[in-house]
């Protein structure tokens, strides 16, 4: 059994793979502060909960995006597994190839979930991935990682609306019945949902003109199958996609 470990900005989830199959998976809030010893103690809870043994797991991988984590939590897997972890990074085998002007800027996560939409779907490709940011990589149809753009994530800038103005809420992600909202709440859900969905159509309508083909448009992250249903873009939801690319680099680095 495999580990895999995707460390965000807001939360850290826990994928355990059986061959290709994900057997369970669990999700631990990304608290910079903690040590490796506290890390292990939530992690071997979450063994207990998915009944799962220690000696089970083979190895494991772990893609970051809060560099100071990295070692805290390989050195947590080490305590509980007693094997270090694959840290997606220089020197790992991804199998991607990187156009921009440099490529160790990129984000672990966009490599990794690069490595699994190239393996699963047409290129080219558009990725949305939706967390505390969004980002947006372009595939070319050679399967060439050229480019992205960065936005602020769905949540985040709730957040920021509520707590920069005075008289709006912490609101529910979720649809109104209609994007002309009648209501504070409703207005709100609509120009996160709608909104959202509709910066995803007009990127995907701009990165198509630039790549002179149509894309496979693939969206991950958990507000992933909330926005989707609003896009009027043909989309493939993988929740999993960032999972199934750990999976894929260990195996080539193993």
């Amino acid at each position: 059994m495999i580990l895999a470990v995707d460390v965000g900005n807001t939360n850290i989830v826990l994928g355990f793979l059986e061959g290709e199959r994900l057997v369970n998976e669990c999700r631990l809030s990304t608290a910079v502060n903690d040590s490796a010893e506290e890390y292990a103690i939530k992690l071997n809870s979450i063994f207990e909960i998915c009944k799962i043994k220690p000696e089970e797991i083979e190895g494991s991988a772990l893609s970051s995006v809060v560099p100071p984590l990295n070692r805290t939590i390989s050195k947590a897997i080490m305590l509980i597994t007693g094997k270090k972890p694959i840290v997606i990074g220089p020197g790992i085998k991804t199998g991607l190839h990187i156009k921009t002007n440099n490529p160790a800027e990129l984000g672990a996560d966009m490599v990794v979930g690069a490595v699994a939409s190239i393996a699963k779907y047409p290129c080219p490709q558009i990725i949305f991935d939706l967390g505390t940011a969004t980002t947006a990589s372009v595939i070319d149809r050679d399967g060439c990682f050229i480019g992205c753009s960065i936005l602020c994530g769905v949540k985040t800038a709730l957040t920021a609306l509520a707590s920069g103005t005075a008289q709006l809420p912490q609101i529910e992600i979720v649809a109104p019945k209609s994007p002309i909202g009648t209501n504070t709440i409703d207005c709100m859900r609509s120009g996160t949902v709608y909104g959202t969905a509709a910066m995803i159509d007009g990127l995907v309508k701009r990165f198509e003109k630039e790549l002179g083909e149509k894309a496979t448009v693939i969206i991950t992250g958990g507000l992933g199958g909330v926005i989707s249903k609003y896009c009027d873009t043909d989309v493939i939801v993988d929740k999993n996609l960032l999972i199934d690319g750990l999976r894929m680099i260990y195996e080539k680095n193993n």
